[in-house]
């Protein structure tokens, strides 16, 4: 057995550095592919990242069940952690195909097709206060997204996302379904979701929306495998 580094960032931090979905992110050179699940599960985070080319932004994607052709929330923390890096990639590529990357002020973007990423059981509820009232075991889809208008006119959703279909009762920050959500309302939105991350959408039809947000480094960790 050996030792490998594992590091995390948090991604769609609110503006005060809060909050946040933790990403793992793995050198793919380290791990290979018959045992990337399995240290995916072992991490415990929604998703975890196997960089197998730093210098051109290749990346695959892996959540505790399976690997993932497109997700929001790694792109955009491994797209601020290779620039952290020293790798300011213009475009990451994953199973899903090339994913433009964009960066304004502290703010890291991704753009992608609205149809990418997981099918979501969707729920508009009257309230804020309701959204955050919800109970998970109440929703047994496999994945399943709850939100209200916060301010309609400014654009600004609440939200929450359960996905027990991925062994995760909660996530914190779901970057797809907020593209998805983006393209359904024809709008740019502001998504507070979980405990209260922040993820900045833009629509960009017909067929495709940004998600972006800011990203802090975590601390490393050290698994065996």
């Amino acid at each position: 057995m050996t030792d490998l580094p594992v590091e995390v960032v948090r991604v769609f931090t609110d503006p005060d550095g809060r909050f946040g979905n933790p990403l793992g992110i793995v050198d793919g050179r380290l791990v290979p592919d018959a045992d990337r699940q399995r240290v995916a599960a072992e991490l415990g985070y929604s998703e975890t990242v196997y960089v197998d080319d730093a210098a051109t932004g290749t990346l695959r994607i892996y959540s505790a069940t399976g690997e993932m052709s497109f997700a929001g929330h790694p792109t955009v923390g491994a797209a601020a952690w290779l620039h952290s890096q020293g790798h300011p990639v213009d475009t990451l590529n994953v199973p899903a195909g090339s994913i433009r990357v964009t960066r304004s002020g502290d703010l890291y973007a991704v753009r992608a097709d609205t149809s990418w990423g997981s099918a979501w059981d969707w729920h508009r509820l009257s309230s804020p206060e309701e959204v955050l009232a919800a109970d998970p075991t109440s929703y047994d889809a496999g994945h399943t997204f709850l939100w209200a208008w916060q301010d309609e006119s400014a654009g600004v959703i609440r939200a929450r996302a359960f996905a027990p279909a991925m062994n995760v009762v909660e996530d914190e920050a779901t970057g797809s379904a907020v593209t998805q959500l983006t393209a359904h309302l024809g709008r740019d939105l502001l998504v507070v979701q979980g405990a209260g991350s922040h993820l900045h959408t833009t629509h960009e039809p017909p067929a495709h929306a940004t998600v972006g947000g800011r990203v802090l480094a975590a601390e490393s960790r050290t698994i065996r495998i």
